[in-house]
């Protein structure tokens, strides 16, 4: 009997090790370490408990979204993909256009119960292209003001009535800015990625990027005058400085900046540097055209990239539950995003809210939201390079006071980038 028993544990470890051995190994990889790393990590110890048959590998994450497209661009071509990759928004349409992407329609169709589970329409409408679902999004955000209330008392401001208007902000920053040597007004962090807060203002005013067929600019007409000449009022009227998305955010923090213009993703962090050296208020993006102006989604999404058909499987567990109610939940408290999906926001976050209103100012304007513009065709990156540059020239100063020269010029050098189309 002994001698059987022992068979037994034997044959029974030999199993259990051959069904260890057995897990499929999924390799994700995501941008932005310094927002995500504590999110994933948590995401991956409550994704592995209910899904023991899976390893989560992580690779170091990309430092930006530019970086983490052009290097899933390079690995497709030397066959070093992960099998799941975050990416930026408006970074789904290059990767569809260069067949690295697999579509997510029949894992969906598959599922049951899906929308008892959070998810609906829209969320798919974000990974769509070309009639299929690429991409499920994982963490939104929307542009926001962030406020230094002691700075705005000072000032002579009212913390209760914030500005709701580009020109209400630029007063109170001058007041702000007038307050020491050692204080700014304001800054606005122009330099995300994608040109995302470019497309903000533009948008907010109902403009748009490109004409209906995207062949032809369309930021230079009214909308975007309009938010080329509020970037230069930045500068020549509230004495904006030219820092870089770090040190603007630190500058902030450090209780040196009235009002700080950026992405909800920083809201976490931001306020964990501020450790109450300061009463921190979030408010809405000024100016939003009642009726027509939209703001642009920042964020990522999550998509397969595997070639394997057992990695896509386990990728698509992997995705499902990030993007899913408690995936969802933990993103959001561990970040300043918002996430899509609707179990994660009325039930595991409702009270989330109440407590942190500073977070809940982005889910007042999800109504207004649109889709982060990806340029097309082969020059897309290059084109966001571009008005960068052209963006750079105002807030270094040199060509602060030619904003409509300066969109001219944009507008010239996007033009020349874009995709002839047949005739």
């Amino acid at each position: 009997m002994l001698k059987k028993l022992l068979a037994g544990v034997a044959v029974a470890g030999v199993m259990a090790a051959g069904a260890a051995s057995a897990a499929t190994e999924i390799v994700v990889q995501y941008p932005y370490g310094e927002l995500f790393n504590e999110t994933h990590k948590q995401i991956a110890a409550e994704f592995a408990k209910k899904n023991p048959d899976i390893k989560v590998t992580f690779r170091t994450a990309y430092d930006s979204y530019e970086e983490g497209t052009q290097k899933i661009l390079r690995e497709a071509v030397t066959n070093q993909l992960p099998d799941v990759t975050f990416q930026g928004l408006n970074r789904v349409r290059i990767l569809v256009d260069r067949d690295i992407a697999v579509p997510m329609d029949d894992f969906i169709k598959a599922e049951k119960d899906f929308e008892k589970e959070g998810f609906h329409q829209a969320m798919f409408d974000i990974g769509t292209q070309n009639g299929k679902v690429y991409a499920l999004p994982f963490a939104i955000s929307l542009p926001i003001t962030y406020w230094n209330l002691d700075l705005v008392k000072q000032a002579g401001g009212d913390p209760a009535n914030l500005p709701t208007t580009w020109d209400g902000v630029i007063a109170l920053a001058k007041k702000i800015d007038a307050l020491g040597p050692d204080i700014n007004g304001i800054t606005y962090v122009w330099d995300i990625t994608g040109n995302w807060l470019w497309q903000a203002p533009v948008f907010a005013q109902g403009g748009t990027m490109l004409n209906a067929d995207e062949t032809k600019v369309a930021f230079d007409g009214p909308e975007g005058q309009f938010a080329m000449k509020t970037l230069a009022r930045f500068v020549t009227e509230a004495n904006m400085p030219n820092l870089s998305q770090p040190d603007a955010r630190a500058t902030f923090a450090a209780g040196k900046t009235g009002v700080h213009i950026t992405s909800t993703s920083d809201l976490a962090k931001t306020t964990s540097m501020i450790g109450g050296k300061f009463e921190l208020k979030t408010h809405v993006f000024p100016d939003v055209k009642p009726g027509s102006g939209r703001l642009p989604a920042g964020g990522n999404v999550a998509m397969i990239v595997s070639t394997d058909k057992a990695k896509q499987k386990a990728a698509w567990e992997f995705i499902k539950f990030a993007t899913g109610p408690l995936g969802a939940a933990i993103m959001a408290k561990t970040t300043g995003y918002m996430p899509p999906n609707k179990v994660a926001n009325d039930v595991y976050l409702k009270d989330f809210y109440v407590q942190n209103p500073n977070n809940y100012t982005a889910v007042k304007q999800l109504p207004i939201l649109t889709k982060w513009y990806a340029f097309p065709g082969e020059n897309g990156l290059k084109i966001t390079d571009v008005i960068k540059d052209h963006m750079n020239s105002i807030v270094t100063r040199s060509r602060a006071n030619e904003p409509e020269k300066v969109l001219e010029d944009m507008t010239r050098d996007v033009q020349k980038l874009l995709p002839k189309k047949a005739s």
